[in-house]
């Protein structure tokens, strides 16, 4: 099971983390494929984000799920990527992702 998570509003961080642990509960970390695209606002959790959510997201990626950040919300945002957690990949451009992994078969979900 392929599934890409959006999320451009920094607010909806809790409800996307509960919802990825609440999919690989049901399926099993090793039965999907998750990435997670911040473009807008969103990215600013991986940079202002509460340590809570930021340990959140070092599990996940310790269980196989790709974070990634769109260059241009970073950019928008005065954020370097020099200061992103260590997890975090940065793609040129959120959007291009988002299109890209939904051509390769990922569901889009936007919580």
């Amino acid at each position: 099971m392929k599934a890409l998570f959006h999320v451009n509003e920094p607010d909806r961080w809790p409800r996307v983390l509960l919802n990825i642990n609440n999919f690989l509960r049901d399926v099993g970390s090793g039965n999907a494929s998750i990435e997670v695209v911040a473009n807008g606002a969103g990215v600013l959790a991986y940079s202002q984000g509460k340590q809570d959510l930021i340990k959140q997201m070092e599990k996940l990626h310790g269980q196989g799920v790709v974070f990634a950040a769109c260059r241009n919300a970073l950019n928008m945002h005065n954020i370097s990527e020099e200061n992103l957690p260590f997890f975090v990949t940065v793609v040129p451009a959120g959007i291009t992702e988002i299109v890209q992994k939904q051509a390769a078969g990922y569901a889009y979900i936007k919580p």
